[in-house]
């Protein structure tokens, strides 16, 4: 679901106009269109929007006219410039107006979305620094971090005992592991917890503004850089900057960067002079650095330094019997925030074999996002399979022990997926319980399912557990 609602699209051109609204309507956002910008000021006003998709010439009033009016009367809304004149001095002006960013014409509507979804991951981390800066619910990072499976605590080891140390940490692991997560607890348990934390996408800056975001500038280092600003190193003095994507820095931030841990100094751009900054950096990245350095695509001199301690967080799919436990986690916390009333209490037998079954490709924010659905969908105090996402019960089951009897290759008459899926997993749980000699407790420890799942699916495909562990 996107955190932004509303759109206001001010274009001249009426095909743009009819796509944008098309294709950002069918991404799940409110969209309205102007054709000039006299009317988007006036809509502005008339109602409140989230974003402005402002192009820069339009009849009446231009674009950067709007932007600068936009971003003085509503200082939450997010502006994104679109042009097809545009020049690099022409975006620089317009984000050191206030824009988000600048997307040069013609341009397929797919960048505009991801130029959405960047903006969006910007707004929920100042969201969350504002939120671990007021105080929050009371329950540190640490305990966000749920899980009983070896590998999350070797993760949770691994933040105690760096927590007090200081030095820099390189968080790696796949989109939606919870890698800010482990970066949060790090500072939480710092010495530097008074302190700001502060959290940088460097993938949802544009490269010619990272330095700029980052180090800060002094006034007038490019056009309509009229007052100084401070960057997100001296925001975070004294405290912990993140620098998740760490591998998206561009070369020149690169340089920069790497003197900021050699130096403790940032040099702001169009400033001759350095400033001393005492910060903790945190970096996080899903790709393999390494090999960026054997590309030649990130210094290798700056991978060392980053790469001082390596806290790697498990997929999910590694660490199964957790499971259940984020997904009652979860299922606890959309009952209060979606104010569920009565509330879902848990889940069938049939779902939580679903939940244990799937191998959660897009890992912890996968599974917190099903279960928002899952709560909004259910209808009754339970969790049932159809209000889970189809292609959890699309997909076959995620098990790895025992070697299954092999199913009936398919024929002209059999293509049914749902029978194929189905045999599969009846064969996993039969040869489960003949290595197990039909003990039910072992073979669903071994499927990696919940005792009561494998009692129900035993009845649903009628197993005898004990012939089967003679045959074992």
């Amino acid at each position: 679901m996107p955190l932004f609602r509303s759109i206001l699209v001010a274009d001249d051109e009426p095909s743009l106009r009819h796509v944008l609204t098309l294709v950002l309507s069918g991404q799940g956002y409110e969209v309205r269109a102007v054709a000039d910008g006299d009317e988007a000021v006036r809509e502005l006003a008339a109602r409140g929007y989230d974003v402005l998709l402002c192009d820069v010439r339009m009849p009446r009033r231009d674009g950067l006219s709007v932007l600068r009016h936009a971003i003085a009367e509503y200082p939450g809304l997010t502006v994104v410039v679109m042009s097809a004149y545009g020049s690099q001095e022409q975006a620089l002006e317009a984000v050191g107006a206030g824009a988000y960013d600048y997307v040069r014409k013609p341009f397929k509507p797919e960048e505009i979305v991801l130029v959405l979804r960047k903006a969006e991951e910007r707004e929920r981390l100042v969201r969350e620094n504002r939120r671990l800066q007021g105080g929050g619910s009371g329950a540190t990072p640490v305990e966000h971090i749920l899980g009983q499976s070896e590998p999350i605590r070797e993760v949770l080891r691994q933040v105690e005992r760096l927590a007090p140390v200081g030095t820099t940490v390189l968080v790696t692991g796949e989109s939606g592991t919870g890698k800010e997560l482990v970066a949060k607890a790090l500072h939480a348990r710092s010495p530097r917890a008074a302190m700001p934390f502060v959290a940088v996408n460097c993938g949802a800056i544009p490269a010619g503004l990272i330095e700029s975001e980052l180090f800060g500038h002094a006034k007038g280092a490019f056009t309509d850089a009229r007052t100084a600003r401070r960057g997100l190193f001296s925001e975070a003095d004294g405290g912990t900057l993140f620098l998740d994507e760490v591998g998206e820095l561009p070369p020149p931030a690169q340089v920069k960067l790497l003197r900021v841990l050699q130096e403790g100094e940032i040099r702001p751009v169009g400033e001759n002079r350095a400033e001393k900054v005492d910060v903790r950096v945190i970096a996080a990245t899903l790709r393999d650095l390494g090999r960026l350095v054997e590309r030649g695509e990130f210094r290798e001199d700056l991978y060392y330094r980053l790469n001082v301690v390596n806290v790697r967080v498990p997929p999910l799919r590694e660490r199964p019997g957790d499971v259940l436990l984020l997904a009652r986690a979860f299922l606890s916390r959309f009952n209060r925030e979606l104010n569920r009333e009565p509330p879902v209490l848990g889940f069938s037998p049939e779902a939580e074999a679903l939940l244990s079954s799937y191998s959660w490709p897009g890992n912890v924010r996968e599974l917190e996002n099903a279960m928002e659905r899952a709560v909004l969908l259910a209808e009754g105090e339970q969790i049932l399979p159809r209000t889970l996402p189809e292609r959890l019960w699309a997909a076959p089951p995620q098990v790895s022990a025992p070697t299954p009897t092999p199913t009936r290759p398919p024929t002209e008459g059999n293509l049914s997926l749902k029978q194929a899926i189905r045999d599969l997993e009846e064969s996993y749980i039969r040869a489960a319980l003949r290595r197990t000699r039909g003990n039910r407790t072992r073979a669903a420890e071994v499927l990696e399912i919940s005792h009561r799942a494998l009692l129900y699916k035993i009845k649903e495909y009628g197993i005898d557990p004990d012939a089967e562990g003679e045959r074992g």
